[in-house]
């Protein structure tokens, strides 16, 4: 089943520099929409505001029937990017979305907000 990786384009984490041209989420955008390139199972989509900007950059992971997480508070680096897009593959493969601990990768550890059930 595939997992979607919503990614807000419009995050600012303190400090953004307004004449960098693009917001801090646009960058994270970018970095995980390349790093998701031909992965199976994993698909991208951008989305102005997820309304956690004390935490931002955010991200959703979201798959029908199945666990959703929000994280945030991730410095728009590649090693972000990789990391958000190895745990959706976890959570695409998993029956329930649910990934054991010792398969987070470590560039998600510590950045989970929420975790919501699945609707019915």
């Amino acid at each position: 089943m595939t997992t979607t990786i919503t990614i807000c384009d419009t995050c600012k984490r303190d400090g953004w520099d307004a004449g960098s041209g693009q917001t801090d989420g646009e960058a994270l955008a970018t970095l995980v929409e390349a790093a998701a390139a031909g992965v199976d199972g994993v698909v991208t989509r951008r989305h102005s505001c997820l309304m956690g900007c004390k935490g931002a950059c955010n991200v959703t992971l979201q798959a029908p029937g199945k666990m959703a997480y929000t994280l945030g508070r991730f410095d728009p680096v590649p090693e972000a990017a990789e990391g958000i897009v190895a745990y959706a593959t976890g959570h695409a493969a998993s029956p329930t979305g649910v990934v054991p601990f010792r398969e987070w990768p470590q560039a998600v550890k510590g950045h989970f907000v929420t975790r919501h059930p699945p609707l019915d």
